[in-house]
């Protein structure tokens, strides 16, 4: 039964970027479901972290810090870049004008850190993640002391928040994701972690479907009765998306380019279920319907940036090549 299910995995494993774009449209078909796989929300968050953690390469983490522009390049701009963004859209529109649970909405999407799933986009595009992977691991590590502090700021006093309650349990997820991490590293081992690799692939995706159908809960009802307003935060989610992708390549060209590509993804792919999981029921509905609409780019974008990945790998072999 266990080696049919691992198979399982490993299939799944393979199918990577169409198996993230396919779960996000079944969990809307499943809208049935959602209520009820709501509670596993937190569950699939924290096997996220978890699967991070287990998979990392401490060795290559310790190459980085050893020589340290590169990293702290890549982790200024992960915290600082999305700020900026949104800071900027919300100074143009005016902060007041909007609902407040939108608000909120962009305030988590700046202070979460990378989507755990960033580097194994970046392996499947093909390019060397041990950057992505460093600084993943790292603005995670550090959100429960940035995150309710930039939540703060941008929300601003029209959104209450208990920036401590929401610090310890970040700390609980993330800090029970590196115990769990490190007992399972002890018990297999690296060669066996390495070896299991596509089932690890497998799992992720399994777990993505899990949380697109918790995230789309009440978003096929919100769609047929408030079409503008789900219209409007997928332009919005979708707009950042771009804006970081956009001004990464641009702005830091001292960076590699595949590099640059995928910290550009990263900027606009934040993990806000971190963040929801994490304040718990306190999320009022308009948040939760744009940070559900907010997986839309981070669903589909693996699958529709597959030519743009391609073309810059391509675009790099001659340089390597001299």
């Amino acid at each position: 039964m266990f080696s049919r299910f691992a198979a399982f995995l490993a299939w799944l494993g393979r199918y990577g970027t169409q198996g993230f774009a396919l779960s996000i449209f079944l969990g809307l078909a499943l809208p049935q479901f959602s209520s009820a796989a709501r509670p596993l929300l937190p569950v699939t968050i924290f096997c996220f972290t978890t699967v991070v953690f287990l998979r990392a390469d401490f060795g290559i983490i310790a190459g980085l810090i050893r020589r340290p522009a590169r990293l702290i390049a890549a982790c200024l701009w992960l915290l600082a870049a999305p700020m900026l963004i949104v800071g900027l859209g919300l100074v143009l529109v005016g902060r007041a004008a909007l609902d407040p649970g939108l608000v909120l909405g962009l305030a988590i999407m700046c202070a979460a850190p990378p989507i755990m799933s960033s580097p194994a986009v970046a392996i499947i595009y093909g390019f060397e993640p041990s950057l992505l992977i460093a600084t993943t691991i790292l603005t995670t590590l550090l959100s429960p002391i940035v995150a309710p502090l930039v939540v703060e700021l941008v929300a601003g006093a029209a959104v209450p928040l208990d920036r401590w309650a929401l610090t310890l349990r970040l700390i609980y997820f993330i800090g029970g994701g590196i115990v769990v991490a490190a007992i399972l590293r002890r018990v297999l081992g690296g060669e066996r972690i390495r070896a299991m690799k596509a089932n690890l692939d497998g799992f992720g995706v399994l777990m993505y479907f899990i949380f697109a159908i918790a995230a789309m809960d009440g978003v096929t009802r919100a769609a047929l009765e408030r079409p503008t307003q789900v219209l409007t935060f997928l332009a919005v989610t979708f707009a950042i998306a771009a804006s970081g992708l956009v001004l990464a390549s641009l702005l830091l060209r001292n960076l590699k380019l595949p590099e640059r590509f995928m910290i550009g993804y990263g900027t606009g792919q934040r993990n806000m279920g971190l963040l929801v999981a994490a304040l718990g029921a306190g999320v009022p509905p308009t948040t939760f319907l744009y940070f559900a609409l907010a997986q839309f780019p981070i669903y589909l974008l693996p699958w529709l940036l597959r030519g743009v990945a391609a073309r810059i790998r391509r675009a790099e072999k001659p340089a390597d090549a001299g």
